[in-house]
């Protein structure tokens, strides 16, 4: 029996935060994310009428998503990462590329989006949104991604997948082993999904913090891994390596009284709102820093220098 329109909303509206965390896994953007899910509930009110009860809700609604993600993606170039789309500088030394404000970035995700306390919210969260693992997919076709992320992420069987996608279980089955041979060349590698226990995360981003403040470039040597990457969209140019990301920080981005930093949560890792000073006492919104741990020392610093991001990570700071 078709739900009313009450029903309708109480069901549907439990959805929203997985089904932005399965936009943005299409999408890479935030934004774009919630524009859809958006979409995808205006779309499903439309078609209400239509809604037998045939399918679950979930799966009705997902169909709804992928489908939109996939038309908006027909006009959409991939977003990239600095890392995806040359190589690194092992040397602070070397110019510096401008900024490149016309490439479509990857954007980070605030986890709070996608829904607190609810387990399946959070595993999904912590496995399905790391940020190597978005970055991955960008490498994918709008098709593999969907595939993918609908099998091996959430865990709908192939027959499902192929509903959702109108196509038969043949071309998932086919389109699902394309999907994960490109993955594994692409990566992530298993250490960048894992993370450490949440005392170390913590330690380890305070006394991030405080150093970062404080300009200290020796006590930022203690807390980075000797191969610890930093990459800065929108500036393509990025270092490896932790002479020359400390060598660069040193020379170009430490200054006492300079930063703020907030704590928060970006794609199940930990994160910063950046603020810079702008005088008279002022800070002004700068960008999002992403870290990736491993062990005890910070592997890669993935600095989001967009200040349109802050707005979307306002709202979620932790508490500290």
């Amino acid at each position: 029996m078709m739900p009313s329109n009450a029903e309708f909303a109480a069901l549907a509206e439990q959805f929203r935060p997985e089904l932005l965390a399965h936009c943005y896994r299409l999408l890479g953007s935030i934004h774009d994310a919630e524009d859809l899910v958006q979409e995808t509930y205006l779309r499903a009110w439309r078609a209400l009428d239509g809604f037998e009860g045939r399918s679950s809700m979930r799966r009705w609604l997902y169909k709804i998503a992928t489908m939109a993600c996939l038309t908006a993606l027909e006009t959409r170039s991939r977003r990239p990462l600095p890392s995806g789309l040359g190589a690194p500088s092992d040397d602070h030394r070397v110019a510096v590329a401008p900024r490149e404000p016309a490439v479509p970035w990857l954007q980070p995700s605030p986890d709070a989006r996608f829904g607190v306390g609810d387990p399946a919210a959070i595993v999904a969260r912590r496995t399905g949104v790391r940020l190597a693992f978005i970055a991955a997919l960008q490498f994918l076709s709008a098709r593999q991604r969907a595939v993918l992320t609908l099998r091996d992420v959430l865990g709908f069987r192939t027959a499902e997948v192929a509903e959702i996608l109108d196509t038969t279980t043949a071309a998932v089955d086919s389109a699902l082993r394309r999907a994960r041979a490109r993955l594994a060349d692409a990566g992530p590698v298993a250490d960048d999904l894992a993370e450490p226990d949440q005392e170390t995360q913590r330690g380890l981003l305070d006394d991030y913090v405080d150093a970062f403040t404080r300009a200290d470039p020796n006590a930022l040597v203690h807390l980075l891994r000797a191969d610890v990457e930093l990459e800065m969209p929108p500036t393509p140019t990025w270092f490896t390596g932790r002479q020359a990301v400390i060598g660069f920080l040193s020379a170009r981005v430490l200054r006492p009284h300079l930063w703020r930093m907030a704590p928060t949560r970006a794609n199940g890792q930990p994160a910063l709102v950046v603020h810079k000073h702008a005088g008279g006492g002022r800070y002004e919104p700068y960008g999002i820093q992403v870290l990736t741990q491993r062990a005890d020392r910070i592997a890669r610093i993935t600095a989001f220098n967009d200040p349109s991001l802050v707005a979307a990570f306002a709202p979620h700071l932790e508490t500290h």
